[in-house]
């Protein structure tokens, strides 16, 4: 073996960062292959190599059976204690069959094989690095795109972004700057694939995690999200200290946090809202920035009927039945909107099943409407 190789050892283990077993387990193979190839051979073999002395050998192995059915590949226990006494059925005899130019046909052939096991070790370290990075962001550059797809680099690795994962209202160009969310990373034939999303509701999550300290502490958790990529999202907070405002946290000084993510977004509403284990407050919450007058709850049904102002109840459904229809999925609960005059006309307001004092009781319903409906 040459110098020149087993500098090339340290290389690649420090470049690649494959270690030296992986190398010298692949050329071993690669030798084998070649030995059998170039020299007409079918035995069983197997090469050593010594890295002391550089030098690589080949050895041929045969069980020790009482019955010789290939001599390539068996041995008679007769012959096999001549060689050594002490050989017994079942053993293994191995013989020194190095060929003389062995070396430079073996060089030769197992460059491609060397190299191929090189490529797929180091797709394996690709793989564990991006399998693990699952559920989180990652910054990458537009590379190229075709009818279906956007090509995402991110460094070693190029991900795909499906066109259903691409935001409505942004346009991408290659060479463009974006964070992306890793939905999925599996293992295929041609390498590691990576796949990501814009519209994935855990990228807003991860952006108000990076953003926000009191979330990444866990001081402030995140509840739950209802999002419509590119539109409108909601999410619901909720803080483990009684001294710290989960809202106002979110939002940041003069909105300066939320407005970071809002931009990062291309201009996504956020409406972030209080947590309430009390479906009556948490219901009124999310159906910010409307006012509400009454929440009643169907426990049974998990569905909630809420009375609002009359002026209100257009802002309260919001476009296209987006708001209520966002506030139904942050809550979990189904939400039946009326107005003030509809509900006292059909006498469910105010009746015994009203929650008027417990929104009247000095809770507030914190919340940030960032951004308003307009009508």
């Amino acid at each position: 073996m040459s110098s020149e190789l087993l500098d090339a050892f340290e290389v690649l283990e420090k470049q690649k960062g494959i270690s030296r077993e992986v190398l010298i387990e692949a050329i071993e193979a690669a030798l084998v292959t070649a030995y059998k190839r170039n020299f007409n051979q079918a035995q069983n073999v197997r090469v050593d190599l010594n890295l002391n002395t550089g030098t690589m050998l080949v050895y041929s192995r045969k069980d020790v059976v009482e019955e010789v059915e290939d001599e390539r590949l068996h041995i008679s226990l007769e012959d096999a204690k001549v060689i050594n006494p002490a050989y017994e059925l079942g053993d293994v005899v191995e013989e020194e069959v190095t060929p003389r130019n062995f070396g430079r046909i073996a060089a030769q052939t197992a460059k491609q094989v060397v190299t191929q096991r090189v490529r797929e070790a180091e797709r394996g370290l690709i793989f564990e690095e991006f399998v693990d990075r699952a559920d989180d962001i990652v910054n990458g550059i537009v590379e190229r795109m075709d009818a279906r797809n956007l090509y995402v680099g991110l460094g070693k690795v190029e991900a795909v972004l499906p066109q259903t994962e691409q935001m409505p209202n942004e346009h991408y160009k290659p060479h463009d700057r974006i964070k992306v969310y890793i939905t999925k990373v599996e293992r295929t034939t041609r390498g590691p694939q990576v796949f990501v999303s814009r519209t994935h509701p855990g990228l807003l999550r991860r952006l108000f995690e990076n953003e926000v300290p009191e979330i990444y502490d866990g001081i402030v958790e995140i509840k739950s999200i209802a999002r419509e990529a590119g539109d409108r999202s909601k999410i619901s907070v909720f803080a483990h200290r009684d001294d710290i405002d989960p809202v106002g946290s979110c939002v940041g000084s003069k909105g300066g946090r939320v407005q970071t993510i809002v931009n990062e977004l291309s201009g996504e509403k956020i409406d972030i809202v209080e947590w309430s284990e009390e479906p009556v407050i948490f219901v009124a919450n999310a159906l910010s920035p409307s006012k509400v007058l009454d929440v009643q709850v169907n426990e049974e049904a998990k569905s909630t009927t809420v009375v609002v102002p009359d002026y209100q109840l257009s802002l309260a459904i919001g476009k296209r039945g987006q708001n209520a229809r966002l506030a139904a999925k942050l809550t979990g609960w189904k939400i039946d909107i009326k107005s003030e005059t509809d509900a006292r006309e059909l006498g469910i307001y105010p009746n015994e099943n009203s929650n008027i004092e417990l929104l009247e009781s000095g809770e507030e319903l914190d919340d940030f409407d960032f951004y308003e409906d307009k009508e």
